[in-house]
């Protein structure tokens, strides 16, 4: 297979040329209340072959058929050839490089058989299911997939990585009356089967705060000191300001360029926020980017001053920096575009204890329930929440949005928790039509004042 990618590569007449070829099984089973909705294995295998003409542009050809390597080359440069670009297309440097890795799980999912996985993925619906009579749906998932990745470019890289990842997820919709509420748990691992045995503690929580949210109020409309967990401290941070850190984003948007200023100062010296690819055993862990660039940290904030953002070799081209190792396709069909892999807010100092202790009337919002973003406004729905009087925890609440602008937000964080935590939960980031991408968020508690809370 080296040779005949190399020999392509040889072959190409264009700039630049980069053939990327994805070898991935995956086997999904799926639960919804007491039926087996899904049970299957599958394996795809594809490939696609980048070609630039600096001054014309990219020409890109995917495939199935590895034995069609050479005109699939040939078409890819014939797209390009087409191309019209109004400045010559330029790629930042990166060494390079010469790699082939192999994973190792304690437990590989590939030698469990599909009953047992199907057993395991019943097991945890069942949990949810005998939790009260209160629950009328289930949802209970169990995905695994190993992906092997090839790549090579026309500088000389070579790469070949694995990437495992195994994934339980349940839901629970509870309803008493007209009123219906929903709860979700999860837990995503790029470790081995191990890993996601014996959780029937998330299954059951998922149930459990799908009931309490029956008897929960809506919380009183109102500006709230909030005290954010870690998986919404987390999604926050990715959502409302990780994106804005994507340079493709801001080379394109005039607006953007100028709220995302290197030496903006966008919150206290507390505030430190990085994006790392090399943090093993994440979602978003990668050791090369799928352009051959090897994963790093790369500081966004430090000490509540934007010091950096995240690159394709393109983009850090165009805007006289380096590549940072952030781009990403969610597969051979897609080219890379800049995007996050772990993205995170550094640990803190203050305990949970003394960060509530003084809060007279606030909220502590717990999880993410969808959201929007438009450039540095925000609204996030938090899974659930909980009073904060006098100090202390008192009683649940529900429909908690969070809404407001980044920038003052991000200057409103006052205290920042010393319990950081990665967030090893399903789902993926979408954007340009790939979805979904794994990514990785953590974060400890952090302490927001002023927050526009939504509600009655």
């Amino acid at each position: 297979m080296r040779d005949r990618i190399q020999e392509a590569i040889k072959h190409s007449k264009a700039d630049y040329t980069e053939i990327r070829i994805e070898e991935k099984e995956t086997t999904r089973v799926v639960f919804r209340g007491k039926e087996l909705e899904v049970a299957n294995a599958n394996i795809d295998k594809g490939g696609i072959v980048r070609c630039l003409i600096k001054n014309k542009g990219w020409g890109v050809a995917t495939f199935n058929n590895l034995e069609d390597l050479l005109n699939k080359t040939d078409q890819a440069y014939q797209c390009a050839q087409v191309g019209s670009v109004p400045e010559p297309i330029e790629l930042a440097s990166v060494e390079p490089v010469e790699k082939i890795t192999r994973v190792e799980m304690k437990r590989d999912f590939r030698d469990i058989s599909l009953s047992e996985k199907k057993a395991l993925a019943e097991r945890y619906n069942q949990v949810v299911l005998g939790h009260s009579d209160k629950i009328i749906d289930t949802q209970a998932a169990y995905i695994d997939t190993f992906t092997h990745l090839t790549l090579a470019n026309s500088e000389g890289t070579y790469i070949e990585q694995e990437k495992p990842s195994v994934i339980v997820a349940t839901t629970a919709i509870a309803r008493d009356g007209d009123n219906v509420q929903q709860a979700h748990n999860s837990l995503a691992t790029t470790q081995g089967y191990e890993y996601v045995l014996d959780q029937d503690e998330m299954a059951r929580k998922a149930a459990q705060h799908a009931v309490e949210l029956l008897s929960a109020k809506p919380v009183k409309a109102g500006q709230y000191t909030v005290i954010a967990d870690q998986m919404l401290a987390g999604v926050f941070i990715h959502e409302a300001f990780g994106h804005l850190s994507e340079a493709d984003f801001v080379y394109e948007n005039p607006k953007a360029r100028e709220m995302m200023t290197i030496g903006r100062r966008f919150g206290k010296g507390i505030l430190n926020v990085f994006d790392d690819g090399s943090v093993l055993n994440q979602r978003g862990t990668t050791l090369y980017d799928d352009e051959g660039t090897p994963a790093r940290r790369n500081w966004l904030i430090r000490d509540g001053e934007l010091v950096g953002r995240l690159h394709s070799r393109q983009t850090a081209a165009k805007m006289g920096e380096k590549a940072s190792g952030n781009a990403r396709a969610i597969n051979y069909r897609f080219a890379p575009i800049v995007r996050m892999t772990n993205t995170a807010i550094e640990n803190g100092s203050t305990s949970f204890d003394d960060m509530i202790k003084d809060i007279e009337l606030g909220i502590y919002a717990c999880d993410a329930y969808g959201g929007e973003t438009q450039l540095e406004n925000f609204s996030f729905s938090s899974g659930y929440a909980y009073m904060i009087r006098n100090g202390k925890l008192a009683e649940m609440v529900k429909d908690v949005i969070l809404a407001g602008n980044l920038f003052t937000t991000l200057e409103n964080i006052d205290t920042i928790g010393n319990d950081f935590k990665w967030l090893n939960t399903s789902g993926g980031c979408g954007k340009g039509n790939q979805f979904p991408l794994p990514v990785g968020m953590g974060a400890p508690h952090i302490r927001i004042q002023n927050v526009i809370i939504g509600g009655e």
